[in-house]
């Protein structure tokens, strides 16, 4: 294996699934929205959108293994329960939320084709990439990647360099938890869960001879790489929205503003360049969800090829059922659900980084069960029913900012390591 080619291949392919449809469309408008606090909107949603997925990536490089083993302390049942939750999720709203991204901004101003043409194409090509999985790292590492880069550096360049740095006010009251909410939207820490385990499977295809210390180096390198990418570009892309304040309508549509970015600062071709920009990365993004529901689905039938191309059918054919609706109306629906699976797998992730001393079965299991009880508060505001636990929110600490379950969590895992922590006191004869 050569270890350098390989690094970049690697993390050049992990930047590219995890930066897709939300990815792309969220930060801008969160800029815009922000002004001149950008930077503690930005301080947010690299926390949840870069720090824990990344952190995600390091699980998988220590656990080298599937989805399943990420949950598996807490009990094989809640696992495997975990497991189906996260992909059903995956491929009934973060896959086709990148069909409708590539739609509303790719293909219907350029082409006006209905959103049933643009599902049907995306998702055939999505599943001839997935049949073709051996070739995901050097396809999506080596050509899709470094083009979606050259295309955000185009965007995000022209707007630093071509304005004056005056920022507006921002319309948040909270701009750090904004931040971390909307870094939820991106899927990100769910992404890790899924594509961690699709890298983990490519290299053993790609490298089978390769010594396990390496594969495993591998992938926590190419995780820091990766995350250090996303890490510039997001920040980058939130500059220039809120850079963007005094020039588009205060109730502008994610997508409007970042077609309107674009046109504004590449000029006539900006269309086409965001149009490719576009593709790409919610492709990329598309092609590594699929991939990891399938392999899921070829590993609960032992190893059975034809499960695997079933499961990629289904996913793709739910993509063109999905991929229909409007971007505004997906991400509308995705919130509630991820208010309850987002702590549990942020929680997931921090655990399985932390050492083995440190996170103990029944550290799992109290720490998870904590976690869920308390995101219970955050999902019912987020789908209105706000008033009604007022009280709860009251009490609860940092609850009013949508993260209830965050000081319980600490709370419940140093309480059970210190008394689960073995006794130093001697005893007299």
């Amino acid at each position: 294996m050569k270890t350098k080619k390989a690094l970049f291949v690697t993390a050049f392919a992990l930047f590219s699934l995890f930066f897709g449809a939300g990815n792309l469309i969220l930060p801008p408008l969160l800029g815009f929205r922000s002004g001149n606090l950008w930077w503690l909107v930005a301080m947010g949603f690299c926390l949840s959108a870069v720090l824990v997925p990344i952190c995600g990536i390091l699980a998988h490089a220590k656990l080298q293994g599937t989805i399943y083993d990420f949950a598996k302390k807490v009990s094989p049942n809640f696992s495997w329960v975990y497991a189906l939750l996260i992909y059903s999720i995956s491929i009934a709203l973060p896959s086709p939320r990148t069909a409708a991204v590539t739609h509303e901004i790719a293909i219907a101003p350029l082409f006006g084709t209905p959103p049933l043409t643009t599902s049907v194409c995306y998702f055939v090509l999505v599943f001839i990439f997935v049949l073709n999985r051996s070739k995901i790292l050097d396809g999506i590492g080596k050509v899709l990647t470094p083009a979606i880069i050259l295309m955000l550096l185009a965007l995000i360049g022209s707007t630093l360099l071509g304005q004056e740095y005056v920022f507006g006010l921002s319309s948040f009251k909270n701009p750090l938890s904004e931040g971390i909410l909307e870094g939820y939207q991106t899927f990100d820490a769910i992404g890790a869960v899924v594509v961690g385990g699709v890298i983990i499977i490519s290299i053993d295809l790609k490298y089978p001879n390769a010594p396990y210390s390496e594969k495993k180096s591998l992938v926590r390198k190419a995780g820091l790489l990766a995350g250090f990418g996303l890490l510039l570009i997001y920040t980058g892309l939130i500059v220039t929205g809120a850079l963007a304040h005094g020039a588009f309508e205060a109730t502008v549509s994610r997508t409007a503003l970042l077609n309107g970015i674009s046109t504004q600062n590449l000029g006539s071709g900006a269309n086409m360049i965001l149009s490719i920009l576009v593709s790409l990365a919610c492709f990329t993004t598309a092609v590594g969800i699929v991939t990891g529901t399938a392999d899921v689905a070829k590993h609960c039938f032992k190893g059975s090829q034809k499960a695997y191309v079933a499961a990629t059918g289904i996913g793709c054919v739910l993509g063109i059922v999905m991929g229909q609706f409007d971007v505004s109306y997906i991400i509308s629906v995705a919130l509630p659900i991820l208010m309850i699976i987002y702590p549990i797998t942020i929680a997931l992730i921090v655990l399985n980084v932390l050492p083995d001393k440190y996170t103990s079965t029944t550290v799992f299991r109290g720490v998870i069960i904590v976690t869920g009880i308390f995101s219970i508060p955050d999902f019912m505001a987020s789908i209105g029913l706000g008033e009604g636990i007022l009280f709860l929110q009251q009490l609860i600490p940092l609850s009013s900012f949508g993260m209830a379950w965050v000081l319980p969590a600490v709370i419940v895992f140093v309480v059970m390591n210190f008394i689960s922590r073995p006794s130093t006191i001697k005893t007299g004869d």
